[in-house]
């Protein structure tokens, strides 16, 4: 089977139990310009991959451990893999 070609997203969020000051922040300034509506702002990083693979699964699997290896910091911080 031939490879193909896969693009992955990586998103990383502080964990829950995390202080988030830049999140914190962020939320008094948007309640300060009257977005009243802010319940919570948690700031993270977005991780764009293109990798080749025989398939979805396998694909996933190479991200999650990418994830797990070095793009997240397993202590303070969850992570969710996408394969579009």
């Amino acid at each position: 089977m031939a490879e193909n070609v896969f693009n992955v997203s990586v998103v990383v969020m502080p964990k829950a139990e995390i202080l988030d000051p830049q999140g914190k922040a962020i939320m008094g300034g948007l309640k300060t310009m009257d977005f009243a509506e802010i319940q919570d702002v948690r700031i993270g990083k977005m991780v764009h991959l293109k990798l080749s693979g025989d398939s979805r699964e396998t694909v996933m699997a190479r991200a999650t451990q990418m994830a797990k290896a070095l793009l997240s910091n397993p202590v303070t911080e969850d992570f969710k893999v996408i394969v579009e």
